[in-house]
């Protein structure tokens, strides 16, 4: 499976794009905005792609054309206000929904936030953000697409345990972004998760079976 990964440059993608590099079952095209990013994909021999969230369907399209599967692990960044939040956690993740929905693609994998489907969970202080990834994870549903939404919880920048929880609600936690992006990357090919939303956690359960174990 081609995968287009959007987000490539984020500290999940990075390591999304490391890991599909070198997989035996898929191929990676990396998709950033721009060219010191597409550069330095490159020099790492991963095949890279320039388009912009913030431009149009049609764009994003030709950066997938070819592609089997889009990964969304996109997001405006915490420096940034609720303008970008709305232009590409929402309306970018929308989009490239459009554009795989536009050149035939099925497969979409969507890493949202944790609780996203719960308003009364939602942190006061982001509720912006819960409101994009809300919005957009409807969205995804109620398309036609073949989806996975993940749900992580509070992301570390710490070695991965390979060892989760996954289920539809959790009560909070973290995880180490190294184990999400395994997770992302086990996704993609296991049939219990399509059509599926789940949160993620740090847990004591191996990936591969905590995604089959999903209700």
């Amino acid at each position: 499976m081609k995968v287009l990964l959007i987000g490539a440059n984020g500290k999940v993608g990075r390591q999304v794009a490391g890991m599909l590099q070198g997989h035996e079952r898929h191929t990676v095209r990396a998709m950033v905005r721009k060219p010191e990013q597409w550069e330095a994909l490159r020099n790492k021999g991963i095949e890279a792609v320039l388009a912009d969230l913030e431009g149009t369907v049609d764009e994003i399209a030709e950066a997938a054309r070819g592609c089997d599967a889009i990964v969304f692990s996109a997001g405006s960044g915490g420096h940034t206000g609720p303008d970008k939040t709305l232009l590409v956690d929402l309306d970018g993740a929308v989009k490239a929904m459009e554009a795989a929905e536009k050149i035939g693609i099925k497969r979409f994998v969507i890493v949202s936030t944790f609780q996203a489907h719960n308003r009364e969970n939602w942190p006061e202080d982001l509720k912006p953000y819960y409101v994009a990834k809300h919005y957009a994870d409807r969205m995804l549903m109620n398309s036609g697409l073949n989806y996975t939404i993940i749900r992580p919880g509070y992301l570390r920048d710490e070695t991965g345990t390979g060892l989760v929880t996954a289920a539809e609600n959790l009560k909070g936690g973290s995880i180490p972004r190294e184990d999400v992006a395994r997770t992302i990357v086990q996704t993609l090919d296991e049939p219990n998760t399509y059509r599926k939303a789940f949160d993620l956690m740090a847990g004591d359960t191996p990936i591969a079976e905590a995604l089959k174990s999903l209700r």
